[in-house]
């Protein structure tokens, strides 16, 4: 029967597995591609979104790469890892084949996709016979297509039967989407990259953006209103240097800072009426921010009242256009969803949102974080649609032709609580796909304990060699960027799509055809036999969205798409009453009616007290370690740039650490000196950098390293359940 279905083929990526082993993952190069010498692909790296133009040699395979001169994202820019981002499809490391580990000698030795299939599913089969739907998981991404999201969680839970998985956009978006969700009805940033041109005060709030998207600092340079550019950040980061103004916040004072600057504003009359009419709450929030005074938040965020005092007039100024704009400084918190709605309120009491160059703007992390925000079908069903809701169920059953009673009404169990499940024995199986937590999960240590009790771990992934997939059970052989096609979503909400333009090495098939695989051997497969190739899916999908804030039934296909310079959401068939008509047909921003989702139309105003650190400094971790990107040459895990030789001379190969001369002086600590840093939880060895650019008393590490989330405490936002990365005690020591 598999053998059968491995010969299946289907759509315009005709393809005989068996016969072509050479040509996994990729099929034959669409017919509409094939007489040109360049084609376009949206980069897979972060949300930026940039266009990238691949130049094909006569068979139809990418040997070089141009940035796009007039895509409306990245106007002919790159960063280091988009001019390299082919590098990593010729790793050495690559998966070209299944691997499963013998259990008598604990080895990984090759094996066939017939073999590795029918381990797949007698293996999770029996675990859910003998312990039911929540006794496994899967764990995602943001780094595939949304196509391929939504078939893995329509699968899973739908097709197998299973309820939990969750995605890694858990670790950098999970704040902004509850944020959003919670004041404005639905997960909906409301700008476009063009008001970093039309702003005239900019501030970010925890964005090194020089570094982390590079791509949008320079749009910021394109600003021709002088704006003023305030940076606020415990260190004197790239992007604080060369702002016109960097505010040294004390760590994880944002959410004092912001009431405070709410308390100024409203106490001095600097608010727009007409904007607050629009809002539910203004009159609870005005009372709650009565008690903080600048005075008296001056020790939690280490800023003087003055300072205080002159922000909020910078920030309120009445004619100018402010914008606040955010990334994981606020997003890996402890409060990050009240210190990201303490931005959304000073945006929406001072009348800036749904204008040019305003708004309370998340940036985000991955690739397709905001696909996977709308597709995955993990915490939200499919299409923006809530579990919950029996008619958003039903319209989901429909559209896709799945039964109703196969649609759980429940959503699933967060990342973080996943893992715990697996620590406690409660979850027996898990499902690792295009990620690699054994690295960058916070206080990784715990993973390893956690495998052992594990009676099942797959991991699913361009590379054999990841820390994830050194520990599975079976590895699963999967093509990456430039080796398949589908849609990814940026930040600002604009569709657009990938493509294939290399052969995926050996047996490697892409994550689509590997879905399709275990439908059919799980005895699923008519559920999806629709989903014969990406953009059927994407069609299947589009029209799910129907009358829901990101419909996107007006795009007619992927050709769309690339002709139209990708397209942002909402994009219905019948017309868009969010887009003011002065607004550019490639830009589209949203609430300028004042209009928001929720029941009543009005955003929500909401807030609660700071809470305390979760780990603060003592005698015995004396140091408060912060964590973050590192240069714009690094990659999350580095599992891809550290595939490019020129990527890899741009970032140093070892883990440092930075430090004040202050402190350094103090211990004895010389430059480059090899130095231990231990936390409540684990240690690492790293190289001192001596840096004025962290506070005395503080130190930073890039994220990138292994060892770094030996460090990092396990605490969680308590609306997101998003994971706080960026706050532990640690001491060092010689």
């Amino acid at each position: 029967m598999l053998d059968h279905l491995l010969k299946q083929k289907s759509g315009p990526f005709t393809e005989d597995l068996v016969q072509e082993p050479g040509n996994f993952g990729l099929g034959k190069i669409p017919s509409r591609l094939a007489p040109a010498s360049t084609v376009t692909s949206i980069c897979g790296y972060c949300a930026t979104g940039c266009q990238l133009k691949l130049h094909l040699d006569e068979s139809g395979q990418a040997i070089n790469l141009s940035p796009q001169a007039n895509y409306p994202v990245n106007l002919g820019m790159a960063c280091p890892k988009g001019w390299q981002a082919l590098d990593p499809l010729d790793a050495t490391d690559r998966g070209t084949t299944p691997l499963l580990r013998d259990p008598a000698t604990g080895k990984r030795r090759a094996v066939d996709w017939a073999t590795a299939v029918d381990t797949f599913v007698n293996k999770f089969n029996g675990v859910q016979k003998k312990h039911g739907r929540d006794s496994a998981a899967f764990l995602s991404t943001g780094q595939i297509p949304f196509e391929e999201m939504a078939f893995l969680g329509l699968l899973w839970k739908s097709g197998m039967g299973f309820l939990h998985g969750d995605a890694n956009t858990r670790q950098c978006m999970a704040t902004a989407v509850t944020a959003y969700k919670q004041s404005f009805g639905f997960d909906a940033p409301p700008y476009t990259y063009a008001d970093f041109e039309e702003s005239d005060v900019i501030i970010l709030s925890g964005s090194n953006l020089c570094i982390a998207h590079p791509i949008l600092w320079q749009r910021i340079m394109r600003n021709k209103r002088s704006p003023e550019i305030i940076v606020i950040d415990p260190r004197a980061t790239e992007t604080a240097q060369a702002a016109t103004q960097h505010v040294p916040l004390k760590p994880k004072g944002d959410l004092a800072l912001y009431y405070a600057i709410a308390h100024c504003i409203i106490r001095d009359g600097r608010t727009d009426a007409g904007a607050i009419a629009k809002t539910e709450g203004f009159a609870e929030f005005a009372s709650f921010t009565k008690d903080y005074t600048p005075h008296s938040v001056a020790e939690r965020t280490g800023l003087t009242a003055e300072t205080i005092e002159k922000l909020a007039r910078t920030v309120s100024e009445p004619g100018k256009r402010v914008s606040w704009w955010w990334t994981m400084g606020i997003n890996q918190s402890h409060e990050g969803v009240r210190a990201a709605q303490a931005m959304i309120n000073l945006a929406l009491i001072t009348g800036n949102i749904g204008k040019p160059g305003t708004g309370a703007n998340s940036i985000t992390g991955q690739c397709n974080a905001m696909g996977s925000r709308l597709f995955s079908n993990t915490t939200s069903l499919v299409g923006g649609h809530d579990f919950a809701i029996d008619e958003h169920r039903q319209k989901v059953a429909t559209g896709l032709d799945i039964p109703l009673e196969h649609i759980p009404s429940e959503p699933s169990l967060a990342y973080d609580e996943i893992l715990h499940a697996a620590e406690q024995g409660k979850i027996k199986a898990l499902w690792i796909v295009a990620t690699n937590p054994f690295h960058s999960w916070i206080d990784s240590g715990r993973l390893a304990a956690l495998r052992d009790k594990l009676e099942f771990l797959v991991v699913q992934d361009m590379y054999h060699s990841t820390e994830s997939a050194e520990v599975a059970d079976l590895y699963l052989p999967a093509a990456g960027w430039g080796e398949k096609s589908g849609c990814l979503i940026n930040s600002e909400r604009r569709l657009a799509t990938i493509k294939p333009v290399r052969k995926a090495p050996g047996q490697t098939l892409t994550d689509f055809r590997i879905f399709r695989l275990l439908a059919n051997a799980w005895g699923c497969g008519e559920l999806f036999k629709d989903w014969t190739d990406p953009e059927s899916a994407f069609c299947l999908l589009r029209d799910l969205t129907k009358d829901r804030p990101c419909d996107i039934t007006g795009i007619e296909s992927y050709d769309h798409l690339d002709q139209a310079g990708g397209i942002q959401w909402p994009f219905p068939k019948n017309g868009d009453s969010q887009s003011p008509s002065s607004t550019p047909a490639n830009e589209r921003r949203l609430f300028e009616s004042g209009q928001f989702y929720t029941k009543s139309g009005k955003a929500n105003l909401l807030f609660s007290r700071p809470d305390e650190l979760p780990e603060a400094p003592d005698k015995s971790y004396p140091f408060l370690l912060l964590t973050g990107r590192g240069t714009s040459s690094q990659w999350h895990t580095q599992s891809r740039t550290s595939k490019s030789d020129i990527l890899q001379k741009l970032y140093p190969a070892e883990a440092y650490v930075e430090i004040h001369p202050r402190d350094a002086k103090r211990l004895g600590i010389l430059n480059n000196q090899p130095i231990t840093l231990s936390s409540r939880r684990g240690e690492m060895k790293a190289s001192a950098y001596l840096a004025p650019t962290v506070q005395p008393g503080q130190l930073f590490l890039p994220m990138h390293y292994p060892e770094v989330n030996r460090l990092t405490h396990p605490s969680f936002d308590p609306h997101s359940r998003q994971p706080n990365y960026k706050a532990a005690a640690v001491k060092i020591s010689l």
